[in-house]
């Protein structure tokens, strides 16, 4: 879908006619669910918050900025609910994302599916990021660095996009995606970016 069509559903929506929204779900469902599952990391939240978005577009159709680029306003509306979510269950969601995290090192460890460190002296350093998960490592980045890393790698945003979306200098956001991804890549996180 392309920002017209995008632009010409919307203002379907805004008369009220629920073709737009139909064609406007049929086209970005996945791309709003993959969103929001990266930050929420529960597929039945996910679900629920993906069904959640799709009724807010409907009742903030009337808001869309024309020629604001809809695949980023469509990706910061997502993020934005997801973080809503987490806030309002952010007690119960720590918890289980601990334990799983817990749990996911505890079996790594039986299994034996990371590697042990050498014993050739290697550095407690190593070690730590050999352990190291990539939410872990999207955690150590600045918030403003994980969100252009969502909205780049996940929401398939150019930077020009993402830039118009976060409402500051497309530089700006090259250069926080530049260091982000050099930090990754020291916590050894190499393939894919």
């Amino acid at each position: 879908m392309n920002e017209y069509q995008f632009e010409e559903a919307v203002a379907r929506m805004v008369r009220g006619d629920k073709s737009g929204l139909k064609e406007i779900y049929e086209n970005y469902v996945g791309y709003i669910y993959r969103i929001i599952f990266e930050v929420l990391r529960n597929k039945e939240n996910a679900e629920d918050v993906t069904s959640d978005f799709f009724l807010r577009l409907w009742d903030k159709a009337d808001q869309f900025k024309p020629g604001s680029g809809h695949k980023g306003y469509l990706a910061v509306m997502a993020r934005n609910m997801a973080i809503d979510f987490l806030r309002k269950h952010k007690k119960e969601e720590l918890t289980a994302l601990m334990q799983d995290l817990g749990a996911d090192a505890e079996e790594e460890k039986r299994q034996g599916t990371k590697p042990a460190p050498a014993d050739t002296g290697s550095s407690v350093e190593q070690e730590v990021v050999e352990n190291m998960t990539i939410k872990q490592a999207l955690d150590m980045l600045k918030p403003s660095e994980r969100q252009i890393v969502s909205l780049k790698i996940l929401g398939e945003l150019t930077f020009k996009e993402i830039a118009q979306c976060m409402e500051i200098p497309m530089g700006t956001v090259t250069w926080k995606y530049q260091n982000a991804i050099k930090k990754l890549r020291r916590c050894g996180y190499e393939q894919g970016f």
